[in-house]
């Protein structure tokens, strides 16, 4: 099996701070800019799983790296360049305390509270009648806490202008990135066969300017249904085809783990990371309509160094 990326611990030119999220290790460059090294860790239910998915971290800082290319038109974002298969180099930005999350169907989380009963999520009422997949009739917006630390909570539009976690002129502007950047990432996974199902978008400010930042469009932010077959599946009732994150969530959760007070997380065993692996590779190909090169990782963390230090000297 290949190496897996748990972390770094650089000591970079000009570093004056390293924050290690869940996934990804950001080095704070002279207040100026971030160098984002991207592992291969994996969480889920808010909690890093104790195994690597080797080159998990390329596919997501490379599917990302693309799609902030292909929208950049839409929205600025903080993307500088990318120097290495794990790394993205970008202005650092002040973020917004929220994440934007957008849905285009009644599925993951938005399924768990709709069957519970609820018909309101985040101040946006839902129709009755709707089955687990379905499609709203408009993409809704359901923006949720950016957490520190634990879980991230749902909000509404009217609690957070009430809290000023975002003045009102910034977060209409959110809103309206959010949507248009959403109907780009619909019609570009519709050119590759899919459906972009949700996703999540998270947003910073840069002398007065809000840029995109973060990753995009990756299977760690967002879902993904084949298209073929979709409407046959919902029609018969059948489970969808889906690539994204959800299946580690739902082997967790049929292993009796769901990020509760007192649950052990369960051994994820070779076999199962090595198909977690493939999938991440799958959605890579099929998103991007791009052979995955596998990038050497026998010494993986001296490679990111050095391309990093050759970076940063120019």
């Amino acid at each position: 099996m290949a190496n897996a990326l748990r972390g770094t611990k650089f000591d970079l030119a000009g570093q004056k701070s390293l924050y290690t999220g869940k996934v990804r290790d950001v080095y704070n460059i002279n207040d100026e800019y971030l160098v984002m090294v991207v592992s291969d860790r994996i969480s889920a239910f808010d909690v890093v799983l104790p195994r690597g998915i080797p080159y998990k971290g390329q596919v997501l800082n490379q599917i990302a790296s693309k799609f902030l290319d292909a929208t950049a038109h839409i929205v600025p974002n903080w993307k500088i360049d990318s120097p290495d298969p794990n790394v993205t180099v970008g202005h650092m930005a002040d973020p917004f305390k929220v994440e934007m999350v957008i849905r285009g169907y009644v599925t993951g989380h938005a399924w768990r509270e709709y069957r519970s009963g609820k018909r309101v999520l985040c101040g946006i009422s839902m129709p009755d009648g709707l089955k687990e997949h379905d499609r709203f009739p408009e993409p809704i917006i359901t923006p949720t806490t950016k957490a520190d630390k634990g879980h991230d909570e749902d909000i509404s539009r009217e609690e957070i202008l009430a809290s000023g976690l975002v003045p009102e002129e910034d977060y209409l502007q959110l809103e309206d990135y959010t949507r248009k950047l959403f109907q780009r990432g619909t019609e570009i996974a519709a050119d590759m066969g899919l459906i972009l199902v949700d996703t999540k978008y998270e947003f910073g400010k840069k002398n007065g300017q809000i840029y995109l930042i973060d990753e995009i469009h990756t299977p760690d932010s967002s879902r993904y249904f084949y298209l073929e077959g979709y409407e046959e599946r919902q029609a018969k009732g059948e489970e969808q085809k889906q690539l994204s994150k959800e299946f580690v969530r739902q082997w967790l959760i049929g292993n009796g783990f769901q990020g509760k007070e007192g649950q052990e997380v369960p051994n994820m065993p070779d076999e199962f990371v090595e198909e977690v692996s493939e999938r991440y590779i799958e959605l890579f190909e099929k998103i991007t309509g791009e052979k995955f090169v596998k990038a050497d990782t026998t010494s993986i963390e001296k490679r990111i160094l050095k391309n990093i230090n050759d970076f940063i000297s120019k």
